[in-house]
């Protein structure tokens, strides 16, 4: 039996920033993790934005806090992560488009949010050769921005190995038991753990986790597919998210890397549910069509590579975070819905405040994202 006080299943982009925040609190922290390295999961296939521009309380506070972990990750540790702090660009075409961002910029900037209304001209200056056909302005948040998710994965493993972390990979969770209210071991082929606190960090698989202790979460992943460029001179800072709908499409985002790539990144329409990662022969025509319609200069660009991530999604678009009622040292932080490496920094140094050192500055997140909640809402900006 090896014991520790926490055990975190998952080292992707939640679980490593909750091993690190938790393993500076002088307690003994271990990650199993299915895979042979860290970030092998959806941390690989997400297209690195972070914005702390979302429509709810919750959400916003833990991006906030996440923009301010991973900005001074070079200036705190040294290390580069290709932090750019770009901003999130919303163009806006249609009006109801305006509306929908009007209406929320009143929520954003009750929570202290740097965003505001941008008029078209202000838009082509922060984008030259964006179409301005029936560009009716939009909204820019110039503190959010962007960097390498592996880059993030890889930082965060090596300092939760220099604080102690100890991490077993190729370690799949076979069991889970239980005596009463509280898990008692964790089972993989090799090890059995105990710890006072078990997180489930499982991304895409967290329901599976929570099935093999009798509870069924809510957690369905769909796939997106993204892609890269060859790197090309400077164009613009910001991520630009398109919110207009087309018929294989909800909406599509893209932005150019601090090496000069841009990668972009589709909602399909309708949904693709299921753990299917292989690439379609759709997702390039459409998303290049829509891409060059906004920003006609890219027509010239070569695709490098395309690849295809799943969204641990949930019913109203929102994570699942809080205890396993039934299981009262077993807590949830799954369901990012497709934003767990914009959220993951954030809610590890939250979660390690709050479980740690009992912090109740954070309980409203707790309330909000309760995973016992009605799921009657639904996020604007999901």
């Amino acid at each position: 039996m090896k014991n520790y006080d926490v055990v975190i299943i998952g080292a992707g982009s939640v679980g490593l920033p909750i091993a690190y925040y938790m393993s500076q609190k002088n307690i003994s922290v271990a990650v199993i993790e299915k895979e042979p390295s860290v970030g092998c999961g959806q941390n690989r296939t997400a297209i690195g934005g972070i914005r702390a521009t979302h429509s709810d309380p919750a959400k916003i506070a833990i991006c906030q806090e996440s923009i301010r972990c991973v900005s001074n990750m070079h200036d705190h540790h040294g290390i580069d992560i290709h932090w750019k702090q770009g901003g999130y660009l919303y163009p806006v075409y249609q009006e109801e488009d305006e509306k929908i961002l009007k209406d929320l910029l009143h929520i954003q900037k009750q929570f202290h949010l740097h965003i505001d209304w941008i008029s078209p001209e202000d838009i082509s200056l922060l984008v030259p050769g964006i179409n301005k056909t029936n560009l009716r302005g939009g909204t820019f948040s110039p503190e959010d921005g962007s960097a390498s998710p592996l880059r993030t994965a890889d930082a965060y493993y090596q300092l939760a190995r220099q604080h102690g972390v100890t991490f077993f990979f190729n370690e799949k969770v076979e069991d889970i038991t239980s005596n009463g209210k509280r898990i008692t071991e964790v089972l993989t082929p090799h090890h059995r753990f105990s710890a006072g606190l078990i997180i489930n960090c499982a991304g895409a698989h967290a329901r599976k986790i929570g099935l093999i202790t009798q509870h069924d979460f809510p957690v369905y992943p769909d796939s997106h597919e993204a892609g890269i460029t060859e790197p090309v001179q400077h164009l613009f800072d910001p991520m630009i998210v398109d919110m207009r709908p087309e018929n294989t499409s909800k909406n599509y985002y893209f932005y150019q890397n601090i090496e000069g790539q841009v990668v972009f990144c589709i909602t399909p329409s309708p949904i693709k549910s299921g753990f299917d990662r292989d690439n379609t022969s759709e997702f390039l025509p459409t998303v290049i069509r829509r891409m060059i319609d906004i920003f006609p200069r890219f027509r010239h660009l070569r695709v490098r590579r395309t690849w295809r991530g799943l969204y641990p999604m949930t019913p109203d678009g929102f994570p699942l975070i809080g205890f396993n009622r039934e299981l009262e040292n077993n807590f949830l932080a799954i369901g990012m819905c497709g934003q767990g490496y914009m959220l993951g920094p954030g809610l590890g140094k939250i979660l390690a405040d709050t479980l740690i050192d009992h912090s109740d500055k954070y309980d409203f997140i707790l309330e909000q994202l309760n995973p016992y909640r009605s799921f009657d809402t639904e996020e604007t900006l999901k």
